[in-house]
């Protein structure tokens, strides 16, 4: 059986802006001790939309203002209600991203905890979390 060369392709356009290791100073975690005195927390977003608007006009409006998605991560990080887990802070950036920038289809949060009381050496915890649009 012989494939046309001239069938028609439905194409969905899909971009990704990320925020790589963006860094705050916050009290969170599990003992007292570590909300008394803060620690460092690193931040990796990526968010996924269709980027045909955008590529076609150049326009900021049809994209995903990068800006703003920090915004909202560090008011998350530095602002909001102290969280004992990471995996709390990954999931609360994750949901305020995807609620309030209409345009993301899929979003990516990894908080990252870097001095840990574990007792040993490890460079550092990672907890993700992903929301999608359906």
């Amino acid at each position: 059986m012989l494939i046309s060369r001239h069938t028609t392709m439905k194409l969905h356009h899909r971009s990704c802006v990320r925020l790589v290791n963006a860094v705050f100073y916050a009290r969170h975690g599990v003992h007292e001790e570590e909300r008394r005195l803060g620690g460092r927390y690193e931040v990796d977003a990526e968010l996924f939309f269709d980027s045909t608007e955008a590529t076609a006009t150049d326009d900021l409006s049809k994209t995903i203002d990068y800006g703003q998605a920090y915004t909202i991560i560090s008011e998350v990080m530095i602002a909001g209600e102290p969280a004992a887990l990471i995996e709390t802070l990954a999931a609360r950036a994750a949901a305020r991203l995807i609620e309030e920038l209409a345009l993301a289809e899929k979003v990516t949060v990894k908080v990252r905890k870097r001095a840990l009381p574990l007792g040993g050496l490890c460079d550092y915890a990672e907890a993700e979390h992903v929301i999608e649009r359906l």
